[in-house]
């Protein structure tokens, strides 16, 4: 009985013209191979799944291939080369970073670089997962990484390069990976299907690259699942039912419920979706993907929707596009991008996912911010230029003309009395008579108002000294009767 392989083992790239889209990297590594320009160590950066310990085993392999050709490819045949890919090589030794990960892990492997290699040129160490390490165990490797032997070659393989010191980077050639695009993940599909001998239909492909994010040996992982589940041709109907998606169609259902204002729809998408036991954040990131593609079409670039989409599903997308605005379509993505990290976590998601479909109906009934603005400036201009009934009767009116007339004439000596207390009768005053004049006609006329003018100085006449004294008797009795509670009569 022989082992199965997996199809991302037995479908892995032997040779460097196997590799998909890395064409940079591949380049230079063969220009180091052709000009004997090798460095000491190397950092592969990456996603998953893009191939950071595939080119670190095509590059060992071929360091100490017996044949290596004209394109700098390896054999395959060699010991070596066999040796490699089998994994039983004693000149190309791999190291799980995230399992050795100590400073003994580390020193161990120092005491192993000086010794020479078995059969190859080259040893070479391959350390996965490189930033797993820990402080302590990078500072032992660098001593070795500042002088290593002539015949060591360091490979490292790391997602999170941002996490390996710098002092390691500086000291590494870096290569960054790409994330494999989907037209290329379809491809692999297609080749590793025709080499099986199975049939799958295009959706179900589609559907498989836009799920592997840009990885390729999730897609491959993905699609070995499928042909144990599904023995006959892999439909989209059955791969959506294996990883428990969403359809499609149902986002396009929602597009015409919000058209026509259907708030029931949202309890009914909410139900098939809890009930058909979908993964909630891929739902969410569908639906998000989902009004990111009719953005897209609403600024004109329909065509760069890529080959993830099917003839049929871009009418679709084309028909819904036509329900929305531009500013419709960015608040919904709004309102996405704040439930992807909040409802996954919700004790209430079910009430949550609800809430977010009502919401997106409901944005379908919003005015759109430009033309709610442009009907403010037309508001504007329209009170602006019509003028009021009331700045026309205020126009009509004026207001009375008032003169103030003022003498140079000092006021009578009874105006001074008036200002004094009144408890006592004050002495009678001899006092000229006023000159009253009448108004004369011109003093009528109505005229603008003026600054109303300061009230003329008030300038008493000297009071006898016996009329103060008098006066100032009359307040102390005043004063005295009160204190007494007493009636006191003047005299």
């Amino acid at each position: 009985m022989t082992t199965y392989q997996g199809l991302a083992k037995k479908y892995r790239p032997q040779k460097f013209s196997e590799v998909f889209q890395q064409d940079p990297i591949v380049q230079t590594i063969k220009n180091a191979l052709r000009l004997n320009r090798v460095g000491h160590a190397y950092l592969f950066c990456g996603t998953r799944g893009t191939g950071k310990t595939t080119l670190a085993r095509l590059f060992a392999k071929a360091l100490n291939c017996q044949n290596l050709s004209d394109e700098q490819e390896p054999c395959n045949n060699c010991p070596s080369c066999k040796e490699v890919v089998s994994g039983h090589s004693l000149d190309v030794i791999e190291v799980d970073g995230a399992s050795n990960r100590g400073i003994d892990d580390i020193r161990n492997l120092n005491e192993t670089v000086g010794y020479a290699s078995s059969s190859g040129k080259y040893k070479i160490y391959i350390i996965d997962e490189v930033h797993m390490l820990t402080k302590e165990a990078f500072n032992a490797l660098l001593k070795t990484l500042e002088e290593p032997p002539e015949h060591v070659i360091f490979f490292f393989a790391t997602t999170e390069p941002h996490k390996v010191l710098p002092t390691i980077i500086s000291r590494c050639q870096r290569f960054d990976l790409k994330r494999i695009t989907p037209e290329k993940i379809l491809e692999k599909l297609k080749q590793i299907l025709q080499d099986l001998g199975f049939q799958a239909e295009e959706d179900a492909l589609h559907l498989i690259a836009a799920h592997a994010d840009g990885s390729l040996r999730d897609a491959e992982s993905l699609l070995d699942r499928l042909l144990c589940f599904h023995e006959e041709e892999i439909t989209a109907e059955k791969l959506s039912e294996t990883l428990g998606l969403v359809s499609r169609d149902l986002f396009f259902k929602l597009d015409q419920a919000a058209l026509s204002h259907d708030l029931l729809f949202a309890f009914q998408l909410s139900e098939q979706v809890f009930n058909e036991g979908a993964h909630l954040e891929y739902f969410l990131e569908s639906l998000a993907n989902h009004y990111r593609n009719l953005l897209v079409i609403k600024l004109g670039k329909a065509q760069e929707l890529g080959a993830l989409l099917t003839a049929s599903d871009k009418e679709k997308y084309l028909k819904s596009a036509s329900f929305y605005t531009q500013e419709q379509c960015l608040e919904i993505l709004d309102i996405l991008r704040s439930q992807l990290e909040q409802l996954p976590k919700s004790p209430f998601k079910r009430i949550d996912l609800e809430i977010l479909l009502l919401q997106i109906i409901r944005s379908m009934k919003k005015m759109p911010l430009d033309q709610l603005v442009n009907q403010l400036v037309e508001l504007k201009s329209a009170v602006s230029q019509a003028p009021t009934q009331s700045k026309k009767s205020a126009s009509l009116i004026e207001e009375p003309k008032v003169q103030v007339i003022t003498s140079d004439e000092e006021p009578s000596p009874f105006k001074e009395v008036a200002l004094l207390p009144q408890q006592a009768p004050s002495p009678e005053i001899a006092s000229p008579p006023l000159k009253t004049e009448a108004p004369s006609p011109a003093s009528q006329e109505i005229t603008p108002p003026l600054q109303e003018a300061p009230p003329p100085q008030i300038h008493a006449e000297k009071i006898d000294s016996a009329v103060q004294k008098k006066i100032k008797h009359d307040k102390v009795m005043c004063f005295a009767s009160v204190e007494l509670s007493g009636s006191i009569r003047k005299g």
